[in-house]
C-alpha cells in the first residue's frame, strides 16, 4: 500500500478495493498516470460537502424554468438633482 496517499494508476486498478478502503480510513488518495497527478479518490461525505459548498452556477439559475431575474438588479434610489450653475 502506498505510504504517502499516492497510487500509480496500474496499482490503483489492480488493488481497487484496497484503494477504496484506504480512502475511507485515511482520506483522499491521489492517482497518478506516468508520474502526473491525474485524479483524487475521496470519501462520499467529502464529495457531498464539496457539492453543498460549491458556488452557485448563475447561468444555470438564469436558464432554469421560472427564473426570477427582477431581483438581480439592485433597486435605484431617487434621483438627485444638481443645482444649476449661476451666471452672474
Amino acid at each position: 500500500m502506498p505510504t504517502n496517499g499516492t497510487w500509480q494508476v496500474q496499482e490503483a486498478k489492480a488493488r481497487f478495493s484496497e484503494l477504496i478502503a484506504t480512502t475511507i480510513t485515511e482520506g483522499p488518495q491521489i492517482v497518478t498516470r506516468r508520474g502526473v497527478e491525474t485524479a483524487v479518490v475521496i470519501p462520499i461525505e467529502h464529495w457531498r460537502r464539496l457539492e453543498r459548498n460549491a458556488p452557485l452556477d448563475r447561468k444555470a439559475v438564469l436558464l432554469e424554468p421560472g427564473a426570477r431575474t427582477e431581483q438581480l438588479t439592485p433597486p435605484r434610489g431617487s434621483p438627485r438633482m444638481r443645482p444649476l450653475p449661476r451666471f452672474d
